[in-house]
């Protein structure tokens, strides 16, 4: 697509086309207004190339392999096999399709509609010259300068390397360059990404995984008995975890890595692996922006400081997505950048519910979870009542011969009972998620999960019998199945 034509003064420049900038744009194009979008890189940002939806392909595929290899189905596939090439061939074509279509979107809103709202885009690096200006510089050094009355900072993330790491995108690699299955890779990093291309890798079977681990357990913001299943699996499929390890060197040896971890005593022991990935999470892309030069404040760490609106110090500026680095998701970004552009052209959105953001952990197996958990409720000194039940009980689970896993409800302990989070591990997890999410966001009860017809046999029958344990109606009884199968307590 060719560069933004030299126009007047915009109504916004949004900074990234990731999901956060992407969002922003087109509400702003609902409200008739003029709109330059500025992208250096891939239109549709790491979440589209490198996150959200690649790797998330990279986990489907990898489950139909698996499930491909099972013997206990009743019946046998022969001669199953896996081509890195070609698995990372679908990946590539799921991408270029999802940036199909944001390249057509912003190939044919480049003229003004009815109201007047139209999207330009230009390519290249933008830097602020000052509060209502950036110059930006294309592939072939070209300067080009723009003004506008308001602007959205929503240049994304990249991978975080810890000190003394060199990443050269051959043997020691982050989530942005896998390029083949390796015989044998450690994994640095336990958070959400790590655990997940262990789980992707893992369901290849190709390669022999390890993951580093700092912490007692994998998953630490999650409550433990999440982890406990996920680590069970990951065992069964032979993953290795140095738990309560801390990195002591890792380095590419030419042919192969050596890295060195050290146990809460400091005994060190000196493994050797074809390939490492750094997974310890991702800092803000906002380092060459100019953004403090003009008064817009940073947070420690590179993160743009900003107020419940997304307006940072410099009141026309405003940022979404992960240069906040407030919530790391997808789903988050648009729905700030969304809001941004309403907050910016004189809308009064109410504000966002950060307590009923939803997340999927594509992990093995499947995490869904939605407001808070047992570990935050403690932590946050909210009292909450607590019902689980094992997928054991669950129809569908049952149907499916995968019955590993639980559904877990949190509700507060005062009546009505409000719904406060909820956790599901387990297949088609993310499917029990977003009725919670909208009930939580509108203070919905236990009642109001209990009177509502569910499908059957779903998954979502399991949340409502959580309900049903708390409000002492369950189908299951307690005294006939007894904790292995389902819990109702306080903490």
């Amino acid at each position: 697509m060719a560069s933004a034509p030299d126009k007047a003064r915009y109504d916004l420049c949004v900074l990234g086309a990731g999901p956060a900038g992407f969002a922003a744009a087109m509400r702003a194009h609902d409200l008739g207004k003029r709109v330059l979008v500025i992208e250096k890189g891939k239109l549709g940002g790491a979440g589209l190339h490198a996150g959200a939806l690649s790797s998330k392909t990279m986990w489907h595929l990898s489950n139909d392999y698996a499930l491909a290899c099972r013997k206990d189905r009743g019946f046998t596939a022969e001669n199953v096999r896996v081509s890195y090439a070609s698995v990372m061939e679908q990946v590539r074509n799921a991408v270029a399709e999802r940036r199909d279509i944001l390249t057509r979107q912003l190939g044919e809103l480049n003229e003004p509609n009815a109201i007047g709202g139209e999207v330009d885009l230009a390519r290249g690096t933008a830097k602020f010259v000052s509060s209502h200006a950036v110059e930006v510089v294309n592939a072939e050094g070209a300067v080009s300068r723009y003004e506008a009355d308001n602007f959205l900072v929503a240049t994304g993330s990249k991978p975080r390397v810890p000190p003394g790491i060199e990443v050269d995108g051959k043997r020691i690699v982050t989530s942005d360059e896998i390029e083949d299955f390796p015989k044998s890779m450690v994994i640095v990093g336990a958070g959400v990404v790590g655990c997940e291309y262990a789980a992707i890798f893992g369901n290849f079977g190709s390669t022999k995984i390890s993951v580093i681990d700092r912490q007692p357990r994998i998953l630490p913001f999650e409550d433990e008995d999440v982890a406990e299943v996920v680590a069970k699996s990951f065992g069964e499929v032979g993953i290795h975890i140095h738990k309560e390890s801390s990195l002591v060197s890792l380095k590419n040896m030419g042919d192969h890595v050596e890295y060195v971890i050290a146990d809460p005593s400091g005994k060190q022991e000196t493994l050797k692996v074809e390939r490492a990935l750094i997974s310890v999470g991702r800092a803000p892309n906002t380092s060459s922006l100019g953004l403090e030069a003009i008064g817009v404040k940073l947070e420690k760490g590179g993160g743009i400081e900003v107020d419940s609106t997304r307006s940072t110090t410099v009141p026309h500026i405003y940022a979404a997505g992960d240069t906040t680095m407030d919530v790391a998701l997808v789903n988050v970004a648009e729905l700030e950048g969304r809001h941004a552009a309403e907050r910016m052209f004189g809308l009064d959105p109410a504000p966002i519910r950060y307590e009923a953001l939803s997340a999927i952990y594509f992990l093995k197996p499947e995490v869904a979870a939605v407001g808070l958990n047992e570990t935050q409720a403690k932590k946050a000194g909210i009292p909450y009542r607590v019902g689980v039940i094992h997928n054991r009980l669950i129809s569908r689970n049952v149907a499916m011969r995968s019955t590993e896993g639980f559904i877990k409800l949190l509700t507060s302990r005062d009546e009505p009972l409000r719904v406060l989070g909820l956790r599901v591990v387990g297949p088609h997890a993310s499917s029990t998620i977003q009725g919670i999410a909208f009930l939580i966001d509108k203070n919905g009860t236990l009642d109001d999960i209990d009177r509502c017809v569910h499908p059957h046999p779903a998954i979502t029958e399991g949340v409502q019998e959580c309900a049903r344990i708390l409000l002492g109606r369950s189908v299951h009884k307690l005294d006939v199945f007894g904790s292995d199968f389902l819990r109702c307590g306080e903490g």
